[in-house]
């Protein structure tokens, strides 16, 4: 008798925890046949161009697998995980670094009340959001707007789409339809003291150390050591909104260090900003987003920064589009285009359009299909995908991008 009341007791107590505990396996299959065309064209009228054709992965939703929990703490807190991988459907290998499946699409943990998240690992950024959200194409396969394309090329900055070794907090979801968010991402870079002893990434004279040689090459107009890029990698942003009913809008910002030199006294910085809303009218729905970005280079002698420092480079760029849905289908339509600024005299600018369909055969499946085209001016170098444009000269007339089209034809299933 006494057995069988500790196994109820047992019973109860697992019960009440698988209750207040729950583990989510979820992923998306995406696979397309997809097909590029990019033209280069000469001054003169000559023109090159490359194509490809294949099976792609992820031209209407990002194809992943992952697993997600939560744990009621009681008294409104809870304790969450989210560890989600990015999957190639058209190799079966990972999206990381090397083609093996790891969590590289988030890997966060968090804790949640009354007050909010504040959740801790690899994120979206906040500025990231914006584009993808107000995007019709949701930054996937040929259609996705010329904003993500300018920002994922503009410098080489990691931290665009996702920043690791974040901390995030999220505003409660109970403030009459605003919601907001912050991140700041360590760069984890080693710092020394005394400040000196920071490698340069010169040669070492024979004899001497590293230090020694830099204070040799010493001058302000010496060459610079390597970039040791010591305070590369932080990243620090938010963004704030309000949705209510059939709108959406948002604004945000983030700066992101994607370089310095120590011994040069300058640390390069990608700031970007932008806006971007939705609003639904039932038979359509209309798309926006304005977006901006500056790669600035500060330099800790005021001299050096007035002699070699010039106009930051910059970047515009905007998005008008639209969904139609009609019975179990969705129309998608979108018009992007991107300027930049102090790259060169001729101000490189591009535009793009986009037009697709989606049939729901379910709740979960969908086929799609999407074709686009980019055109480049002035020495603009975007494209819908695929291999790179020629870069050679034929006749002894440079050759410089000019379009790019493309397409996909494929199915989705979400689990």
């Amino acid at each position: 008798m006494k057995k069988s009341l500790v196994a109820l007791a047992a019973l109860a107590v697992a019960g009440m925890a698988s209750a207040q505990s729950s583990v989510t396996l979820f992923g998306v299959v995406d696979a397309a046949v997809s097909g590029y065309s990019n033209t280069s064209e000469s001054r003169l009228g000559s023109t090159a161009t490359v194509s490809q054709s294949g099976l792609s992965s992820s031209g209407y939703n990002a194809s992943r697998i992952g697993f997600r929990g939560t744990e009621d703490l009681g008294a409104g807190l809870a304790a969450s995980f989210w560890l989600e991988a990015g999957i190639n459907t058209d190799t079966g290998n990972g999206t990381a670094n090397g083609g093996g499946l790891q969590f590289n699409r988030r890997a966060t943990v968090s804790l949640s009340g009354n007050f909010g998240e504040v959740r801790l690992g690899r994120d979206y950024t906040p500025t990231y959001w914006n584009d993808t959200v107000f995007d019709p194409f949701g930054t996937n396969g040929v259609g996705t707007s010329l904003i993500y394309s300018a920002n994922n090329a503009f410098s080489d900055n990691e931290n665009y789409i996702r920043a690791s070794n974040s901390v995030g907090y999220f505003l409660p979801s109970n403030l009459g339809g605003f919601y907001g968010q912050l991140m700041y991402a360590f760069n984890e870079k080693i710092g020394y003291s005394p400040a000196g002893l920071t490698p340069t990434g010169l040669p070492t004279l024979a004899g001497q150390s590293n230090n020694i040689a830099a204070a040799v090459n010493a001058g302000p107009f010496a060459v610079a050591a390597n970039p040791d890029n010591a305070r590369a990698g932080r990243y620090i942003g938010g963004r704030a909104g309000y949705a209510t009913g059939p709108l959406d809008v948002a604004v945000s910002y983030g700066s992101s260090t994607v370089g310095s030199n120590f011994y040069d006294g300058s640390t390069t910085s990608l700031d970007t900003w932008n806006l971007g809303a939705t609003y639904d009218f039932g038979p359509v729905k209309v798309f926006g987003e304005y977006s901006g970005n500056t790669l600035k280079t500060e330099r800790d002698n005021a001299f050096l920064a007035g002699f070699f420092d010039f106009a930051d480079p910059k970047a515009k760029g905007w998005l008008v589009g639209a969904t139609v849905p009609v019975g179990a289908g969705l129309f998608r339509a979108s018009y992007s285009g991107v300027r930049y600024d102090n790259i060169s005299y001729d101000e490189p600018k591009a535009d793009k359009f986009a037009l697709g369909y989606v049939y729901n055969l379910s709740k979960r499946t969908a086929v799609y299909t999407t074709v686009a085209r980019v055109n480049n001016k002035n020495g603009a170098n975007l494209s819908v995908g695929g291999p790179a444009f020629v870069a050679t000269s034929i006749n002894g007339a440079p050759l410089t991008p000019k379009s790019s089209t493309g397409y996909d034809f494929g199915i989705r299933h979400s689990f």
